[in-house]
C-alpha cells in the first residue's frame, strides 16, 4: 500500500509545477489527486482493516443464508445475475472471432468519431465579472475617452446583473495611450442572477449590441478566460507575421484583407484588430550641419526636449518642515503646438541658448503607435471568437485557412 501510494504521488506531484497552459489546467487536478491518494492510503492502513473485521465475520456452523424476506430476494437476485454473467461470458468465448470483429468495429468507429468531433480548448464560464475594452480613433484626447467611458458606465450600471464598475483611462488590452480605456464590471452573486439571460455572456452580448451606436469609439465587452493566467479574454488570438520583410504598409494591408475575409465567414464572429492603429506623429527633422555650425550637439537637444516636454528632477528643498522636490517642465500652454516645439532653446557648447528653429523643422507623418514582434518577425495581432454553434478549434482552423 505504501509503495503504490508513493509511486502514484510521484506521478501527480510534478504536474503542479508545470508552466504554461498544462500547469494551469492540471494544477488543481494534481492537488486533488495527491490529497485523495494520501487519504486512501491512510484509510487502507488504519480504518479499513478494523471495518473489515467488523463486517466480514466468519460463518458459524449450521448458519444458512436467508431464504425469505428482503435478504432472500437479494440473494436470489444476486445468484441469477452472477449465473447470467457467467453464461454470457461463456457464449462470447465460444465465438471469439465474431467478438473480435465487433471489437475492431467499435475501435474504428471510436477513431472515426475522434477525428470528426470538433475540437475546443475549454468552455466559457460565468466567473462573476467581465471586462470592457474601449478604443478610440488615433489621436483622440483623454477628454474624448472620458466622455465615451461615461456613456459606457451609464449603460452598464443600469443593468440588473451589475453590482459595481471600475474604469481606467489611458490603458487597455490593445495598448497604452490617451485613446484607450478599460473597465472592470463586477456582477452580483450567482444566487441573485437566475437564468441564462442574466449570465455574464448574455450581459456581454447585450452590452456590445447597445454600445455599437457610440460612433466615437470601438467598445468590446470581454469575458475573462476560463483559467486565470491564460490570456486576457475568451476566444482566440492570432498573429499575422511579415516573414518576407515586405514592410509595415504591406503587413497592414494584409491584415485588413484578412479581417475582411474573416467578417464573411460563418464560423467566426467579433474578429477585430488587437492593438493601437497607426496615428499622426510630429517628426523633428534636424539639420546636422547647421547644428554643428552653432555648436549644438544631439545630447543637448535631447536634454532640452526631455526637460520641456517631459520633466526633469532638479533637487529637493525644505518647505514648512517637509522636503519637497523641484521639477522643471514647460508650461502646458507652451508645448501644445508645433511652433512651440521650435521655440525651445538649446544650450550650445559655449553655454549660449540657441532656438531649435534655427537648425530644425517639424513635419507631420503617420506611423505605428506600437511595435509588436512574434518569434522575431514584425507582427500584427488579431482577436476573435467562434460563432455560436462552432468550437474554438473550428475557428482556429478557419483563420489558418483564410491566412
Amino acid at each position: 500500500i505504501i509503495g503504490v501510494t508513493v509511486v502514484l504521488m510521484s506521478v501527480f506531484v510534478p504536474l503542479a509545477f508545470f508552466s504554461g497552459s498544462v500547469g494551469n489546467i492540471y494544477r488543481q487536478f494534481s492537488a486533488v489527486m495527491v490529497s485523495s491518494i494520501s487519504l486512501s492510503a491512510f484509510l487502507a492502513l488504519t480504518l479499513t482493516p478494523a471495518l473489515c473485521a467488523t463486517l466480514l465475520k466468519p460463518v458459524e456452523a449450521g448458519h444458512h443464508h436467508a431464504k425469505g424476506g428482503f435478504f432472500g430476494w437479494f440473494n436470489r437476485g444476486f445468484t441469477r445475475t452472477a449465473k447470467g454473467y457467467e453464461g454470457f461470458v461463456a457464449k462470447l468465448l465460444r465465438r471469439a472471432g465474431r467478438v473480435m470483429i465487433v471489437y475492431l468495429a467499435i475501435v474504428v468507429g471510436g477513431g472515426w468519431l475522434f477525428t470528426r468531433l470538433p475540437s475546443a480548448f475549454l468552455p466559457q464560464e460565468d466567473q462573476g465579472y467581465m471586462m470592457v475594452n474601449v478604443q478610440l480613433p488615433p489621436g483622440a484626447t483623454q477628454n474624448r475617452t472620458l466622455e465615451v467611458m461615461q456613456q459606457v458606465e451609464g449603460f452598464i450600471l443600469k443593468q440588473p446583473e451589475v453590482s459595481n464598475m471600475v474604469s481606467v483611462l489611458g490603458f487597455s488590452f490593445s495598448g497604452t495611450g490617451q485613446n484607450a480605456g478599460l473597465a472592470f464590471v463586477i456582477l452580483k452573486p450567482w444566487s441573485e442572477r437566475h437564468g441564462a439571460e442574466h449570465s455574464a455572456q448574455a450581459l456581454a452580448g447585450r452590452t456590445f449590441g447597445a454600445l455599437m451606436g457610440v460612433r466615437d469609439a470601438f467598445i468590446f465587452p470581454l469575458s475573462p478566460p476560463p483559467i486565470p493566467e491564460l490570456g486576457t479574454g475568451s476566444g482566440f488570438n492570432f498573429r499575422l507575421q511579415d516573414r518576407g520583410g515586405n514592410g509595415h504598409d504591406a503587413l497592414l494591408a494584409a491584415r485588413n484583407q484578412l479581417l475582411g475575409m474573416a467578417s464573411q465567414s460563418k464560423l467566426l464572429t467579433s474578429v477585430r484588430p488587437d492593438g493601437l492603429e497607426d496615428a499622426s506623429q510630429l517628426r523633428l527633422v534636424i539639420d546636422r550641419e547647421l547644428a554643428n555650425a552653432q555648436g549644438v550637439g544631439f545630447d543637448a537637444v535631447n536634454a532640452a526636449l526631455s526637460t520641456s516636454l517631459g520633466s526633469t528632477y532638479v533637487n529637493d528643498f525644505p518647505n514648512a518642515g517637509r522636503l519637497q522636490r523641484v521639477v522643471v517642465q514647460a508650461e502646458a500652454a507652451a508645448r501644445m503646438q508645433p511652433q512651440d516645439l521650435l521655440a525651445i532653446n538649446v544650450l550650445n557648447s559655449k553655454g549660449q541658448p540657441v532656438p531649435l528653429s534655427t537648425f530644425a523643422r517639424t513635419e507631420w507623418v503617420k506611423g505605428p503607435m506600437q511595435t509588436v514582434r512574434y518569434n522575431g518577425y514584425p507582427t500584427l495581432r488579431i482577436s476573435g471568437e467562434a460563432a455560436p454553434g462552432y468550437s474554438s478549434g473550428a475557428a482556429m482552423d478557419e483563420m489558418e485557412r483564410l491566412a
